[in-house]
């Protein structure tokens, strides 16, 4: 029993209304949202995103437009006009491509060689946490959940800051230049102090070094020994670049852009992105990838077999296995239709990974169910647009091979996604637009009060 339920179980006839409202919901008529024609997630009947803000930072694309007919076509992501395909290449085996990554989005250019090692230096001087921060905020009060240590954590972060409501473009660059340097930090000193009270594992705290990268820092701080070569910290880089940005239409983004419209400090609307991005219709998408290839591998009993899994999977679809809700994780995406062009840069550091550190066989499990769900889903759902897998799919992947804990893959996320946030953040003020306020229609009936007296 919980603890609403304790409080209440000795007041009859408000668990009357409880029971009620648990049973009814508030459920409105779904003919209603029809009948108005209401934008369900600002979204048109075709499942095109209703068109609510403009913006220069990044340009998501998995259709075109031919004579009134929306035509799929491979996808495309770029950032501030720069093909993110283009800049992975360009990064090489470099595993500072984050950086450059954050610089571009912020200032709209690609540093030189000397501004990029300005910025990094920046960013190293940033990274330490104020003065006891970990011992009084962070390990006094540790949390299961490593996405509400980040939230707490950067509220806190408010009362650090001498101008903390500053909303000039020149103070948020600031915050927010201090708030990605140290979202790393925070998310491995939270999964350590969760280890050592819920675990009983031992404390283990290394310091961030300046000179290193975001990458080379998060694989340092999370190792008991924080060594890692440097194919590890290459690929690790491009997830980071690849989950940095992804348009201004992404729930979490668009988050910020609301929050950021009321004129609010930056640390409450850094706290709402957090907020979104929590929870598991967004940023816990690779986690049930995760959980669904375990279960997969719990009920095939051939996993070179394609008969065996594709049995497997037209039981999930029909909702007959895994968690019953009839969905293929890390398949699919409401923009990209023939491919994902994170999930196929992904996919080749996923396989350089596997044969590096040993994981060949679970990364060919991967590329078959990838493979097989395609083409379940297509003639399964009869989809009128092509299905393809997203970055979702192997980033799990790619994070267990690093040895990253599940606990901290959505933190990952928020790692690389604060640097979009914080652009779309200053892109909103430098815009100065209006309060964002959609309309919600009141469908319920009216109703004349009566006196306590006679109820």
């Amino acid at each position: 029993m919980s603890n609403f339920d304790n409080l209440f179980e000795n007041y009859s006839d408000i668990q009357k209304h409880i029971t009620t409202l648990c049973e009814s919901g508030g459920n409105i008529e779904p003919e209603l949202y029809k009948k108005f024609d209401v934008k369900r997630g600002l979204r048109d009947s075709n499942g095109k995103g209703v068109l609510t803000g403009l913006t220069e930072i990044s340009d998501v694309s998995g259709f075109k437009e031919e004579n009134g007919e929306r035509i799929p076509i491979p996808g495309e992501l770029y950032f501030q006009g720069y093909d993110v395909r283009e800049m992975v290449k360009g990064f090489g085996e470099s595993s500072h491509g984050f950086e450059e990554t954050i610089f571009l989005l912020l200032f709209g250019e690609l540093p030189t060689k000397q501004e990029l090692e300005d910025f990094m230096k920046i960013l190293g001087e940033l990274r330490p946490l104020p003065e006891n921060f970990n011992r009084d905020v962070i390990m006094k009060a540790p949390s299961r959940n490593i996405m509400n240590v980040l939230e707490r954590c950067v509220l806190t972060l408010y009362s650090y800051d001498d101008n903390p409501d500053d909303i000039s473009v020149a103070h948020v660059l600031e915050q927010s230049l201090s708030l990605i340097a140290r979202f790393p930090v925070i998310a491995a000193y939270g999964y350590q102090s969760y280890r050592h009270k819920f675990m009983d594992s031992s404390l283990i705290i290394h310091r961030p070094k300046a000179e290193l990268s975001t990458a080379e820092n998060i694989l340092r701080l999370l190792r008991p020994d924080p060594t890692f070569t440097s194919l590890e910290a290459q690929v690790l880089d491009v997830c980071l670049v690849l989950h940095a940005e992804h348009g201004g239409g992404n729930n979490s983004s668009f988050t910020t852009h609301v929050i950021s419209t009321t004129g609010t400090d930056t640390y409450s609307t850094v706290a709402g992105s957090l907020g979104s991005l929590k929870g598991p219709r967004h940023g816990g998408a690779n986690l049930k990838v995760q959980q669904m290839m375990a279960d997969l591998k719990e009920n095939v009993k051939d996993l070179e077999s394609d008969a065996q899994i594709k049995s497997y999977l037209t039981k999930v679809l029909k909702k007959e296995a895994f968690d019953g809700r009839g969905l293929i994780y890390g398949m699919g995406h409401a923009i990209y239709t023939i491919s994902d062009p994170r999930a196929e840069i992904l996919k080749e550091y996923a396989r350089k990974l596997s044969e590096a550190e040993g994981y060949t066989k679970e990364f060919e499990l991967y590329d078959r169910v990838e493979k097989i769900a395609k083409d379940l889903i297509t003639k399964n759902r009869a989809v009128m647009k092509p299905v393809c897998a997203n970055v979702d799919f192997y980033s799990g992947f790619v994070y267990s091979v690093l040895k990253i804990p599940v606990e901290l893959f959505t933190p990952m996320f928020a790692i690389a996604r604060i640097a979009g946030w914080s652009a779309h953040r200053i892109e909103e003020l430098s815009n100065n637009g209006k309060i964002i306020r959609p309309a919600y229609k009141y469908v319920g009936s009216h109703r004349e009060y009566t006196h306590i007296d006679e109820r």
